[in-house]
């Protein structure tokens, strides 16, 4: 391949014009092997573009203009979907005790598969409002340059610490700097093989396998049919695009919800500014829209009902403390008035 390469460079630099014929021949292949559906348009301009750095690299002068305007287009976005909360639901029915804190977590928060390389428990910091939790802060790719935070459910709260809970009574010395999914330990005599003692960190790829074998274990991948290359919905970034669609279907801010997700806003990075309280406070909208579970939902209404009543008694407080600021004022004037001395018509 070296010597090839070689090859290629000397006589495209002797021999004029040869080099940017080869190139208008191969990729006029790669156009028919489009227009045929053999490769996509996307994959046509990956190879176009590796041999423009080859070429660049190696000082092989070309008109790429003219040659850039016979690329076929590229899709913006894909055409698979995010996965619906009855297949969400399914999912979370695999025998795996991680799989619950995973996929709640991924889909109330939008964050990466790779997130998960980071992830300690002390980059996840509960919020309280009278007492209850309603959300969670989450700090993504801690000590990198592209550290963010977002927010996670009560139900994501909640599942990872009786996560953290179960690995703590299994004899784990789980600390803040133990990280949050880690390797599934073997509790029988004899054998080695995953010790409690000894807590391996999930990578991402484990993650993301975790989630392709929860899949097909309970039926929803299947082998795909002829010409088709996609499954209906991706394996982890179908989960961003659910966090994505119920916040929009929320109300919250469309801004919001890319500063949330680690997106650029365009010119907005440079002047939209939110305060943490402000991005909480519209993501509190989402919360009923991102639980998942029926058990977490009828939970989450009945803390709202509570909530709404400590409101009216709160409401009645104050109703009450006023009344009784005035009883003076009332019981003055029933005095003019019986003295003659204040008339009111």
């Amino acid at each position: 391949m070296i010597e090839r390469s070689k090859a290629f460079c000397e006589r495209a630099k002797s021999k004029n014009g040869w080099a940017f014929s080869c190139i208008v021949q191969y990729l006029q292949t790669l156009k028919e092997r489009v227009e045929s559906k053999e490769i996509t348009a996307g994959t046509m301009k990956n190879r176009y573009q590796a041999v423009k750095l080859f070429c660049d690299m190696a000082d092989i002068p070309i008109t790429w203009k003219k040659i850039s305007r016979g690329i076929p287009k590229v899709r913006k976005f894909a055409d698979d979907r995010a996965p619906t909360i009855d297949e969400i639901r399914k999912i979370l029915e695999y025998p795996d005790r991680r799989i619950k804190a995973i996929i709640f977590t991924m889909a109330s928060s939008g964050i990466r598969v790779g997130a998960w390389d980071y992830l300690k428990f002390k980059h996840i910091t509960p919020v309280y409002r009278n007492g209850l939790v309603v959300a969670a802060k989450i700090i993504v790719y801690a000590g990198e340059s592209e550290e963010q935070f977002s927010f996670i459910s009560p139900e994501s709260f909640h599942e990872i610490e009786k996560w953290k809970e179960y690995r703590i009574h299994a004899g784990e010395p789980v600390t803040s700097e133990s990280w949050v999914m880690r390797n599934i330990w073997n509790t029988k005599k004899g054998y080695t093989r995953g010790l409690i003692s000894a807590p391996v960190k999930l990578q991402s790829e484990g993650v993301k396998r975790l989630i392709e074998d929860a899949l097909w274990t309970q039926g929803l991948r299947k082998r795909l049919d002829a010409g088709k290359k996609r499954h209906e919905f991706q394996t982890d970034h179908g989960f961003r695009k659910w966090f994505k669609t119920r916040c929009e279907l929320s109300g919250m801010k469309p801004i919001n919800i890319e500063k949330l997700m680690g997106h650029s806003t365009g010119i907005s990075d440079s002047y939209y500014r939110a305060t943490e309280d402000e991005l909480l406070e519209d993501y509190l909208k989402a919360i009923d829209f991102l639980t998942i579970s029926n058990e977490n939902k009828l939970i989450l209404e009945n803390q709202q009902v509570k909530r709404h009543n400590l409101q009216i008694e709160m409401d009645k407080d104050q109703i009450y403390s006023k009344l009784k600021e005035l009883e003076p004022l009332l019981a003055l004037k029933k005095t003019l008035e019986e003295q003659g001395l204040l008339k009111i018509s």
